[in-house]
């Protein structure tokens, strides 16, 4: 994996941006692998800003890639950097890593350091609807099978940091406020950015990894599509009543937005749930033994069945039983809940946002900078990595063809087949948040029959699972 040798002698100087350790015999193992490097702090191939999992993910990628690794890339990171130190009590914020998502971070030698530390693999979904009976369960048939991999956001990132820290070619600036940013506007012109301090850089390739609010994005000119849902996702570590074979990720759809609990531990799960903003708010101030109640009635409480939803669903039961198709299943009970972590209440604001052009002269997005997802199903930040994925593709397939790291050819490409996948993930996963706040029989109805008509149909759950691990991620 590693693109240079480290068996060998160390004269400890450093450099007082990368901290990266500078040895003689630096040249020796560069040129071994026809790679130059200098000493020109103003002017790099690639620059990436933002240093969160995506951009510091795409720095690894572009470095560990064999037809990329000459190229000198700068990553901007504008907070300062923090020490990982694994402590005892899990972290609030954790995202649920599909399949492509693990191999890219396998590829890197980045799962190697998640995997000595924790992760949780799910195993099993089970989706279902408060106000009918209808529900959906994957991979009920495949428990051997893992669908996604629950892992707490400051984890994965000290797993791609403690790679990164590896390559030579990258260098990392903290606490690097951007202040502008000029894009070139002809090709095979120079991007340039200056930092709040008046530190000025050059690159042929821009990219922003630079989160919803992407300085990027806003001196591309760009039109951004973006909605606020007026909600806000409450996140906390769980304890569950009694402990369990804890592989199932739960997801119940209330009128008020969906509740779901990843699995941590045998004893323990991630909340997160979705609630209008006021609500949330609310709970986030009220006693842990309220916040528990809460829980566990968003959880269990059963809600007044409509007439209309059930006679339509027997009915289609009865015509599922005639076509010899699955009918029902066996249902699973969600767990309870006893206890809340101390201190591990949050909340964060749900939007959606999408940026029309992912591409311009010089100059890419991706990641949240690109797109922003309602996480109801938790493939937001598994978009981003398929951004990385594609966009290391192509700037390797330009290497070999002698194209420029800017070439419009290759960012078009890249743009083309990341929103064609992206977009419709997008559009439905907005248009299922919005079918599932409505409360009134015909919508619940409708919602009902799909939920079911998908769940007897084992070729269209195995498409959704396909879709949903990322395995379309790719041309």
């Amino acid at each position: 994996m590693a693109a240079f040798v480290k068996s060998f002698s160390c004269y400890r100087s450093f450099s007082p941006i990368s901290k990266r350790c500078i040895t003689p015999s630096t040249t020796t193992i560069a040129a071994k692998h026809r790679c130059t490097f200098t000493q020109n702090d103003e002017n790099y191939d690639i620059i990436i800003t933002g240093g969160g999992m995506v951009g510091t993910t795409l720095a690894c990628a572009i470095a560990n890639n064999r037809r990329l690794e000459c190229r000198r890339i700068l990553l901007l990171e504008g907070g300062k950097k923090v020490e990982y130190k694994p402590q005892e009590q899990y972290s609030n914020r954790v995202v649920a890593l599909n399949q492509q998502t693990r191999t890219l971070l396998s590829s890197i030698g980045a799962w190697q350091h998640i995997e000595a530390i924790r992760y949780c693999p799910v195993r099993k979904m089970q989706v279902w609807d408060a106000c009918s009976d209808a529900m959906i369960e994957f991979n009920e048939d495949h428990l051997s099978e893992e669908i996604a991999y629950i892992v707490e956001n400051n984890l994965l990132l000290h797993a791609v940091n403690k790679q990164v820290a590896e390559k030579e070619n990258v260098t990392i600036v903290y606490d690097s406020k951007v202040d502008n940013i000029k894009l070139p506007e002809v090709q095979g012109g120079d991007a340039k950015i200056q930092l709040q301090n008046g530190k000025r850089y050059k690159t042929k390739l821009l990219v922003g990894a630079d989160g919803a609010n992407s300085l990027v994005r806003q001196s591309m000119g760009v039109q951004y599509v973006k909605w606020d849902y007026s909600q806000l996702g409450i996140v906390a570590t769980l304890m569950l009543s009694e402990p369990t074979e804890n592989i199932v990720a739960w997801q119940r759809f209330l009128p008020t937005g969906p509740i779901a609990l990843l699995p941590l531990t045998d004893s323990l799960s991630s909340l997160v749930w979705s609630l209008p903003t006021n609500e949330a708010k609310r709970l986030l101030k009220v006693s842990e033994e309220e916040f528990v109640d809460s829980v566990n009635n968003a959880l269990w409480k059963l809600y007044p069945k409509d007439g209309i939803v059930e006679s339509g669903l027997r009915a289609l039961q009865q015509l599922l039983k005639g076509l010899s198709l699955r009918t029902g299943v066996a249902r699973q009970l969600q767990p309870s809940i006893s206890a809340i972590a101390e201190g591990s209440r949050a909340a964060f604001p749900l939007q959606f946002g999408h940026s029309v052009s992912y591409v311009g002269t010089g100059t890419v997005l991706v990641g949240d900078a690109a797109h922003r997802v309602h996480p109801l199903a938790g493939q937001g930040v598994n978009l981003g990595f398929g951004d990385v994925t594609v966009l290391v593709q192509l700037l390797a397939e330009g290497a070999i063809n002698g194209a420029s790291l800017g070439d419009m050819m290759y960012l078009r490409k890249y743009e083309t087949l990341r929103q064609r996948y992206n977009v419709p993930t997008m559009l439905a996963i907005d248009a299922l948040h919005r079918l599932y706040k409505g409360t009134a029989a015909p919508i619940v109805l409708a919602r009902s029959l799909g939920l079911q008509l998908t769940n007897a149909i084992p070729l269209v759950k195995k498409a959704l699972i396909q879709h949903a691990s990322g395995q379309e991620v790719s041309r």
